[in-house]
């Protein structure tokens, strides 16, 4: 993370050692030094600076009226040579304050605060999921047979059953063979309404009949659950019903 940042203060000897420890931090992109408050604010109107390194007793305009001034206010560090003000910076929210002359050390600390602050305001970003299959957007799609495509609609599965280097998909009408892999099967099936209970089975949940002990009733079938899959499978079945 990049912090933007614009040094003010009517001492340039002042704004020369920030801009020197700006430069040995690197995260720092210090975007300008101004004496002039006035020119400071114009560029403040136009553009996004995270924070500002801000002197406080300048001629033009002390940097409490700065801030008073410009509307969007980024994070603040005070920097001054006076001690009285310290107590006006924690009332106006400032990351920090720091006393002339400045040591690198103590410069380094307060934007330490300024990056862990602006780490922590970061919002998070949504954890990435793979889209569906485009023949998912759908309540079926089609898997290849020895010489056809051949559509299965989601409603009519059964379960499935691993055959070797086949799956022999199950519906309410037909048996269909396919040359597919389970995981390629599972990333189709929705996971909220198919299980797989077994290194050889897939099954919709909707069909079941009844579980009973280590296995499970579709139809004329008897299905196993695997023995680690079984604490699994009672709380999708728990969250499908």
């Amino acid at each position: 993370m990049n912090i933007n940042c614009v040094a003010i203060d009517d001492e340039p000897l002042a704004l020369d050692i920030i801009a020197d420890y700006c430069d040995n931090i690197s995260y720092l992109n210090l975007q300008g030094t101004y004496t002039s408050p006035v020119h400071a604010i114009e560029f403040l109107k136009s553009n996004k600076v995270d924070l500002l390194f801000l002197d406080i007793q300048m001629e033009q305009l002390t940097g409490i009226q700065l801030l008073n001034v410009i509307k969007s206010k980024p994070l603040v560090v005070f920097t001054t040579a006076y001690d009285s003000f310290a107590m006006m910076g924690y009332e106006l929210d400032v990351v920090d304050y720091l006393l002339k002359p400045i040591s690198f050390e103590r410069f380094l600390k307060a934007t330490n605060k300024v990056f862990e602050k602006l780490q922590s305001e970061k919002p998070i970003a949504p954890e990435h999921k793979p889209s569906a299959p485009e023949n998912m957007k759908h309540d079926y799609f089609f898997v290849k047979t020895d010489s056809k495509m051949q559509k299965v609609n989601l409603n009519d599965i059964l379960y499935v059953e691993g055959q070797c280097d086949y799956l022999k998909i199950v519906t309410e009408h037909e048996r269909i063979m396919t040359l597919m892999s389970f995981k390629k099967m599972e990333d189709i099936l929705p996971g909220e309404h198919f299980f797989r209970t077994h290194k050889s089975y897939i099954v919709a949940l909707s069909k079941i009949e009844f579980v009973e002990r280590n296995r499970i009733k579709i139809k004329d079938q008897y299905i196993p659950i695997a023995e680690g899959r079984a604490k699994l499978f009672f709380k999708a079945i728990e969250n499908h019903s």
